[in-house]
């Protein structure tokens, strides 16, 4: 019977530290210098938060003096995947 509590409370004290698991918010930029070609993009750096991503993102297409050409998007925790030969995202932001 004790070792079945004990058991448990193990199994309850390792579930509920996985779920309180803070996630890291990294917002990935991209421009694209046409924003007709979608194909032909450049990463613009990682962020702590979408408005930053933006921010960002706003800068380099005024740096690049493309402010009616370009686009950009922001994607959040953004990871390789390796098959697909691409940066994958949960979420994908303007």
């Amino acid at each position: 019977m004790i070792k079945n509590l004990i058991v448990l409370a193990s199994l309850v004290f390792l579930l509920n530290a996985c779920s309180n698991e803070t996630k890291k918010e990294e917002w990935t930029s991209w421009v694209y210098p046409d924003k007709s070609n979608t194909k032909r993009s450049m990463k613009n750096g990682v962020y702590k938060s979408l408005e930053e991503c933006k921010q960002a993102s706003i800068n380099k297409i005024e740096e690049l003096n493309l402010t009616k050409k370009a686009s950009y998007k922001c994607g959040l925790n953004c990871t390789y995947h390796e098959n697909m030969k691409t940066d994958v995202c949960k979420k994908i932001a303007k």
